[in-house]
């Protein structure tokens, strides 16, 4: 068998290993993601249930503004990201109460749902979209 074959195939098992651990690692976050709380219910189920309870709240203007939120999150990911935001905003609102979903919840919700290792992309989209973010400023600093 030539050097440059035994090479190659090398590589190809390298890499093949390499994206199988990556798909392993997403799979596993997911699996983690179905597993009941100490409630009895997943982190799904209550992102289910948050969005479910709060359809009601949601006007066409913030729907729009959610949307114009998740616009720098990838194709591929931005329905998975649209839902878990807006399970975050629609939780904020039923814990305040609130009667309708706003512009303010919305980017509330939206700050608490960034994992905390993007916020420096999240200040970059909010300056270049013109959004003042300074009253959240503290949950951005946490």
């Amino acid at each position: 068998m030539p050097t440059w074959f035994s090479v190659f195939i090398f590589f190809w098992v390298f890499v093949l290993a390499g994206f199988m651990a990556i798909g392993g690692y997403f799979m596993f976050r997911k699996f983690l993601k179905v597993l009941p709380m100490a409630d009895g219910k997943s982190k799904l189920d209550w992102q289910n249930h948050y969005v479910e309870a709060s359809r009601p709240l949601w006007n066409e203007e913030s729907k729009q503004f959610l949307a114009e939120l998740c616009e720098p999150v990838p194709t591929a990911f931005r329905d998975i990201a649209k839902h878990s935001i807006a399970a975050r905003i629609g939780q904020l609102a039923l814990e305040r109460k609130a009667p309708r979903i706003t512009r303010e919840l919305c980017l509330e919700g939206y700050i608490l749902a960034t994992p905390k290792r993007d916020y420096k992309s999240l200040i970059s989209f909010l300056e270049k979209k013109g959004i003042d973010y300074q009253p959240y400023q503290q949950l951005i600093n946490k």
